[in-house]
Formats: structure tokens, C-alpha cells, sequence
């Protein structure tokens, strides 16, 4: 069965494709609005791991109502859980049997509840499958440490194909550089090179 996974060059995402390798034949898919050519950084990782990878285009105007959500909600958790939501149902309708993405039991955004779950499989006639949504960071970052090669920094630096990029990317774009800290508190992402 084909899995599209929603992937980010990170971590999680990358380790989410490694759990479920055994079990299905997992396509990386890398959601874009083309603002950006971020999905490059996603195809390197996806190369180095030996996965297939698929960009998918998103609707621009999801990109534009998610910063306009960061805008007035003056932080980004609001805005990335419309774009993930967006993207999700992109996937379902592109062909998978299964859709997946790589959030964990403790992440704060994006988040998927079991009706939005129930609902993306009822309306599309897929699985959705959360492979790390029983594991906290502190196991995450164990399974990563073990078996993949890491680059970390904070989130301006990293080199990322995440939905944050391309909506900051945006940001900057209309408002200047400086309005970006306005709305995304500083935080470290992870950028996945290669795998033990």
C-alpha cells in the first residue's frame, strides 16, 4: 500500500518514514505553495534516505489566510494547524491509499484530533496514520539520536522544507524582516542529512 507522508526534511517526519518503511511504500511528500524553493532542502534528505519524494502544491491562498491568522492572533500556532489541515487533505486526494504525517503525542501545533482524523478518512477513502503520536519528544529525540544524522540550530537558520519557512518567507515578503519576530518565538528545528 502507498503512503504519502507529509515530510519536512526534519526529524520527525524522517523518522515517522523509517517507522513505517517495513509496512508500506512511502512516497515523502513535501507541501509547498511555491513562495519558496525551501522543498529542495525535503528532496536532499529524501535522496540521502532512500526515499521516493513528491512535491504538492498547495492552494496559495491557504498561505495568505494562515498569515493573516498570525497576524491577528500575533502567534503562528493557529496559522500552520490551517496550512497542515490544508495539506492533509491535499494528500488524501492525490492518490495514497494512507496518508501520514509525523507529529508527536506532544507537539502543540500542528495537531490532528481523532474527528479530523475520522473525518480526512470517511471523505477520501484513506487511512491516516501518525506513527510517532504514542511518542514524547524525550523518545523521539532517543530513536533520532540512534539512527539519524542531525543538523540543529534555531528555525532562521536551518535549512527546512516546513510549512514555518514558506510562511515566514511571506511575512518577510509584506511586512519586512523584522515583523517575523513579531509572530514566531525563537525555537531550534532540526534538518536530517543522512541516516546511520
Amino acid at each position: 500500500m502507498e503512503v504519502g507522508l507529509l515530510y519536512s526534511g526534519g526529524k520527525d517526519s524522517t523518522l515517522a518514514a523509517l517507522l513505517l518503511e517495513d509496512f508500506y511504500d512511502v512516497t515523502l511528500v513535501t507541501a509547498q505553495f511555491g513562495i519558496s524553493d525551501d522543498w529542495k532542502h525535503a528532496r536532499a534528505t529524501a535522496d540521502a534516505t532512500g526515499f521516493a519524494f513528491e512535491r504538492l502544491e498547495l492552494d496559495a491562498e491557504v498561505a495568505h489566510e494562515a498569515v493573516a491568522m498570525i497576524r491577528d492572533d500575533g502567534f503562528p500556532r493557529n496559522g500552520i494547524q490551517h496550512v497542515h489541515q490544508h495539506a492533509l487533505e491535499r494528500a488524501a486526494a492525490d492518490g495514497f491509499d494512507v496518508v501520514a504525517d509525523g507529529t508527536r503525542r506532544d507537539d502543540r501545533v500542528p495537531t490532528v484530533s481523532r474527528a479530523q482524523a475520522q473525518s480526512l478518512e470517511d471523505r477520501h477513502s484513506v487511512d491516516y496514520i501518525s506513527p510517532l503520536s504514542g511518542f514524547g519528544r524525550g523518545a523521539v529525540d532517543q530513536l533520532v539520536d540512534a539512527h539519524l544524522e542531525v543538523t540543529v540550530g534555531p528555525s532562521e537558520e536551518i535549512r527546512r522544507a516546513d510549512y514555518e519557512a514558506e510562511l515566514r518567507a511571506l511575512i518577510v515578503d509584506e511586512d519586512g524582516l523584522d515583523a517575523v519576530g513579531d509572530y514566531f518565538p525563537d525555537h531550534e528545528q532540526t534538518y536530517v542529512t543522512d541516516v546511520r
